[in-house]
């Protein structure tokens, strides 16, 4: 016969799959699932629980096709092709539970192959060929039977006595599939059924009048949930008669339209039978909605007095459907309102006074954006006065402010989800409701900038996948009440020193761009209890197994990703290594172990050279000398943040560059060597120049490398001298406000005479005459200045001065030419990583 199998699948929904068959792939031992195989493998294994053989080519189950699986529980055989089904298929599978023959080219009811299956609970025959769903007397000894789905693309036919198999069964489900064309349903055939939710696929375009027919047979019945599809397919209901008549008669409470054609009469008149029934929860999904002939809306009455717990309007293209008796008065009872993909991009500010029962609304998936959402010709005062939830995702805002200014008008609005927008890229003033404590703003465009717009009184928070690059620390400061934070998939380059949220329990920062977690990267947040950080470019180093010792240690937080995501990026030699598979050898990250094996060693070598320069009285010739030239490739380092590079490239570079003769000066981006590690190209760059200039501004405080280069510049200093370092500031600073970690540059503020850049053109060229006075006279060729002869023993003694202090999350590792290089090699071992 013809298959017709066009929206077939539809038929299957996601909850039978889910309770029937969920576990099927997941307990079977082995999977024949979409081979095109034509029989059944031979070679199965015995104690085999599940079975999932759907999607081959079988077109027969043979007796003794599964005869060696006595165990079996769940099988599914959908989407092949079987018409046959031999009548002892299943005679030693008697423990089956679950059966699915969906899709299929059965042309009878195989009641026979069902006998020995006593324990069947879930069965689905539907989408096959056969022509009538009258039930053998079988299927009344299936006792245990919960769900069950009949029909196809050829029953055209409900006979009054084909269910009466099914009345002493207590079905949770049951589902009919009946065919496109006229259907012929006997009165009766309904009444057999003992069922809480009934799912009717019937096309009643030309049968209208089966429809009062069934919901006639439906009365004093279980019935909870009452779902039709496609009622009428091909045409808009042009007939008088009142259809829905019979709801008012059930016990049913959620009621749902899937498809099918509903004009603005129609659907008045279901609404009107669900006012006087049960129902308390509605949807209408993908129905085709239009208005009726002739229709505008004069004359009629808007719907008053209708009660439901929950309202879903979805996937329907015309928006016309909100507004179909041409007033929002319907809305008006409504305590949960979903209106997704709706194609809707405006509220007119009579639907706010309507919703004044709403507490949950949700409009995702529609086209509002900022003014058509908030406008200022509506009156807000007052409206939705009940509002608790609103979510907004997937939509087409750009400002918080005006999302914020919205909010103040619901005096108990308390959780807000604007996902998936075009929020966060604006720096803006924000008012908000000061009782909103739960806050989704997951992908989309948040910059630093929008923390400043943000609530302080939130106990969620989640700007995920918003490509955030800088977080704002003094934001999670003040919010004393944040319990989660979800920051996943951002660009997060390091996380701030000292970040402080004295409340926070959980926090996900996984899939961003740091590298480096130190032991004390969460010390300011007391009550952190799950982490999750994988999927991020690690630097293996000692400050983060450190970290992670003192987390299993502590056991908490708890690391909810951990070990999968977790992968080494630096140093080169460990890249793409498992992080649980660093493991340094026992001294190289026990700091004061490493100091002593330092300081021993650097005394022995002092010891040696002092005897050695006694002998050749060296102490003589330095005695008399009184200084030298160390000679530099540059002039000076220049250390600042990426968001003064422009002011340098601008102003610093083409000033001292330009000069006759011109100065030297060394900057990251453009003269670092490529592909060698940073810490190696910020050490080598700081001793190859005769000066280090600061540009300080509130963007260099927020940087961890210029933090590192800081820390360098500032153990050279002890040991060369501190008129090396020259102070730019460029912006002003609170010295006494900067973080722990910058207690370096505190004392240099303190202590130093610094430079401060004038905005006032006027001013500036005694700024650069200044400058040039710091940096001394460029001379041509090498670049020399004067060093103090102090001797060896008196720089180690000067350099071992910080050891106690090295700069948060900096790492290292063994590399070549660290021999050569004694300045870098202690270094290397003051910073515990060596």
């Amino acid at each position: 016969g013809t298959r017709v199998l066009a929206g077939a699948a539809a038929l299957l929904p996601a909850l039978f799959l889910l309770r029937c068959w969920g576990l099927a792939r997941a307990a079977a031992a082995d999977t024949p699932h979409g081979r095109e195989l034509r029989r059944v493998p031979r070679a199965l294994p015995g104690d085999l629980r599940a079975l999932d053989l759907s999607y081959n080519k079988l077109q027969e189950i043979a007796a003794g096709d599964l005869a060696g699986l006595p165990l079996l529980r769940r099988l599914d055989l959908a989407f092949n092709n079987i018409s046959r089904l031999a009548p002892d298929a299943f005679a030693a599978n008697r423990l089956l539970e679950q059966l699915r023959l969906f899709n299929n080219s059965l042309a009878h009811i195989p009641a026979p192959a069902l006998r020995p299956l006593a324990n069947l609970r879930c069965l689905d025959m539907s989408n096959n060929l056969y022509g009538r769903a009258a039930l053998d007397g079988v299927f009344g000894t299936l006792r245990h039977l919960r769900e069950l789905w009949l029909g196809g693309p050829l029953l055209r036919e409900i006979g009054r006595d084909d269910l009466a198999a099914l009345k002493d069964t207590a079905l949770q489900k049951f589902a009919l599939k009946t065919a496109a064309g006229p259907l012929r349903y006997r009165a009766g055939a309904f009444s057999w059924l003992n069922v809480t939710e009934l799912w009717c696929d019937m096309a009643l375009d030309g049968s209208a009048a089966a429809l009062p027919a069934l919901l006639r047979d439906l009365r004093g019945k279980p019935l909870e949930t009452l779902r039709f599809r496609n009622l009428f397919e091909f045409a808009y209901y042009a007939g008088s008669a009142d259809l829905f008549a019979g709801l008012a008669e059930l016990r049913a409470t959620k009621l749902v339209f899937y498809r099918g054609k509903f004009d603005e009469r129609l659907l008045r008149s279901a609404l009107l039978n669900v006012r006087a029934s049960r129902v308390r929860d509605l949807e209408l999904v993908a129905i085709d909605f239009a208005r009726s002939p002739g229709g505008n809306g004069s004359g009629s009455a808007g719907i008053s007095g209708l009660r439901l717990d929950r309202l879903l309007l979805q996937d329907i293209s015309n928006p016309d459907v909100l507004r179909f008796d041409w007033t929002f008065t319907w809305l008006s009872g409504v305590a949960a309102l979903s209106i997704v993909n709706v194609n809707f991009n405006f509220v007119p500010c009579d639907a706010w006074g309507e919703m004044r029962n709403v507490r949950v609304l949700n409009v995702t998936g529609n086209r509002l954006e900022d003014a058509y959402l908030y406008s200022q010709r509506c009156h807000y005062g007052a409206v939705m006065p009940k509002l608790e939830t609103f979510v907004l995702a997937n939509n087409q805002l750009s400002s918080l402010a005006v999302l914020a200014a919205l909010t103040l008008t619901w005096p108990r609005l308390s959780s807000l989800d604007a996902s998936r927008n075009g929020l966060g890229a604006r720096r803006e003033t924000c008012r908000w409701n000061g009782n909103l404590r739960w806050l989704a703003l997951s992908h989309n465009q948040v910059t630093a900038a929008a923390f400043a717009c943000l609530p302080t009184g939130l106990e969620y928070l989640d700007l995920s996948h918003s490509q955030l690059d800088r977080l704002d620390a003094s934001f999670f400061s003040r919010s004393r009440r944040l319990r989660e934070l979800r920051l996943s998939g951002n660009k997060l380059k390091f996380i701030p020193s000292g970040w402080t949220c004295p409340s926070l329990e959980v926090l996900a920062i996984d899939g961003n761009s740091f590298g480096v977690l130190a032991r004390g990267s969460f010390g300011n947040m007391p009550r952190l209890a799950s982490l999750a950080a994988g999927d991020n470019p690690y630097h293996c180093t000692c400050e983060l197994y450190l970290f992670l010792q003192e987390t299993r240690r502590r056991r908490r937080p708890s690391l909810r990703d951990w070990p999968g995501n977790w992968t080494c990026y630096h140093p080169e030699e460990l890249l793409d290594t498992a992080v649980a598979a660093y493991t340094p050898w026992p001294l190289e990250c026990d700091v004061p172990a490493l100091v002593a094996v330092a300081v021993s060693g650097t005394a022995a070598a002092a010891a040696v050279a002092a005897a050695l320069c006694w002998k050749f009285d060296v102490y003589r010739g330095r005695r008399g000398g009184g200084g030298v030239a160390r000679r530099c490739a540059y002039h000076a380092f220049v250390s600042y943040s990426r968001a003064d590079a422009g002011w340098v490239r601008r102003e610093l570079l083409r000033r001292l560059e330009s000069a006759t003769p011109p100065y030297r000066l060394c900057i990251h981006e453009r003269d670092f060597t490529p592909g060698r590690w940073i810490i190696d190209n910020i050490i080598e760059s700081i001793e190859a120049s005769a000066k280090v200039i600061f540009v300080l501004s509130r963007s260099f405080v927020d940087s961890e490398w210029c933090n590192y280069e800081l820390y360098f510049a500032h153990q050279r200093a002890v040991g060369l001298g501190s008129e090396d370092v020259i102070l730019v500031v460029k912006e002003p600073i609170d010295a006494r406000g900067l973080p722990r970690k910058f207690s370096r540059l505190q004392k240099m503020l303190g202590s130093k005479t610094y430079l401060e850049w004038p905005p006032e053109p006027s001013r500036q060229p005694f700024f650069w005459m200044q400058l040039r006075n710091l940096l001394g006279s460029p001379r041509d060729g090498e670049v020399e200045t004067a060093v103090d002869t102090t001797t060896d023993a008196t720089i180690v003694d000067a350099i071992t001065v910080d050891i106690t202090t090295p700069p948060p999350g900096l790492g290292s590792r063994v590399g070549g030419g660290i021999a050569s290089n004694p300045v870098k090699f202690l270094f290397k071992l003051l910073e515990g990583n060596f």
